[in-house]
């Protein structure tokens, strides 16, 4: 089915909540908007056309559409000789029809003459397959990385990668920010009493640490064992929950099978009330089920990646927007000037 991200193309309804109106202007007046450009394949233009309303541009005009076999065709429609450009495209559900819009749209774009293409990757799919650990088996991550730079890609912006490592799969420069000043804030504001911030897994204690600081609250781990693909068990809470708020902090829902068990085992321990977090609501399979018949209050997303129809009509998961972080550092990377204010 065709598809063409233009400039003046708005998604029939929103995606994402609305920034606040803080947001909604840039950050100065633009006057470099020939040579200072944002385009985006299909996975997340509402994302984009956000990101493009808080710098003040519109939106690069590109043909993104298949032919009947499914094989994409990409074109570039209007001239971007010399241009800074930034091309906003999550690698979310189907994966690898979006990676290939990604690759296909850096292509064109760096044989149109582009001057410095960034690859704005707000969810990094292949990224949870960092490592061989198992016999004759790919480290995806790093391939996909690889071919992002031979397609011709000059630098990348990511959003909480599972593992902050990746970076070092890539040989071009890579700024690397975090979905937590949204987060922070909006937990901050909720004022939720008692509350002890939860990682589900061991893996994950340094970035719920992090988080436990910012909101002032105490930190609690869940020792979990996998004993196979998107299955989990949980053994024990590992820190003391009864009688308090609990904040389960992750970095990707994907089936929720581990959320959920997750929130059992600290309801089981005396929690009063299970909230939950993660940057990317990737939500496969019966992850909206679960979360819905779960002892979950409320799950807080990011528009990392655009919800479907089945998950924004679930009333317990409430979607924050990351376009004003986005928009503030794609606009540092274009003014050379730093981005580390953001990394927090």
């Amino acid at each position: 089915m065709a598809t063409i991200a233009t400039a003046t193309d708005k998604p029939d309804k929103k995606q994402q909540q609305t920034p606040p109106k803080s947001e909604q202007k840039p950050q100065r007046a633009r006057h470099d908007d020939g040579k200072f450009k944002i385009f985006c394949g299909t996975a997340n233009e509402p994302l984009t056309d956000e990101i493009c309303e808080f710098l003040g541009l519109a939106r690069g005009k590109a043909t993104v559409t298949r032919f009947s076999d499914g094989e994409a065709y990409i074109q570039i429609l209007e001239n971007v000789r010399g241009a800074d450009v930034f091309v906003v495209q999550p690698t979310c559900w189907p994966v690898d029809e979006h990676l290939m819009e990604l690759l296909l749209l850096v292509d064109a774009l760096k044989r149109a003459s582009a001057r410095r293409i960034t690859t704005v990757i707000p969810y990094y799919g292949y990224s949870r397959q960092d490592r061989k650990d198992k016999p004759r088996v790919p480290v995806s991550s790093k391939l996909v990385a690889d071919l992002l730079t031979t397609a011709g890609a000059h630098r990348a912006l990511v959003v909480d990668l599972h593992a902050p490592q990746i970076q070092g799969f890539f040989n071009i420069p890579v700024d690397h920010l975090f979905a937590s000043p949204v987060l922070v804030d909006h937990f901050k504001k909720m004022q939720l009493p008692s509350l002890t911030v939860v990682s589900p897994d061991a893996g994950g204690v340094e970035r719920a640490r992090f988080f436990a600081k910012k909101v002032d609250a105490a930190l609690a781990i869940v020792d979990k064992r996998r004993t196979d693909m998107n299955v989990a068990e949980v053994m024990h809470v590992i820190g003391d929950v009864k009688g308090r708020t609990c904040l389960i902090l992750d970095d990707i829902i994907d089936t929720a099978g581990t959320l959920v068990k997750t929130a059992e085992a600290l309801a089981s321990a005396g929690a009063l009330k299970v909230f939950a977090c993660a940057s990317h609501p990737v939500l496969s399979g019966q992850a909206i089920e679960r979360i819905s018949k779960s002892q979950l209050e409320e799950v807080v997303v990011t528009n990392t990646i655009p919800l479907r129809e089945k998950a924004k009509s679930e009333p317990k998961i409430k979607v924050l927007s990351i376009a004003g972080l986005l928009g503030r550092a794609i606009q540092s990377i274009h003014e050379e000037t730093s981005v580390s204010t953001l990394f927090a």
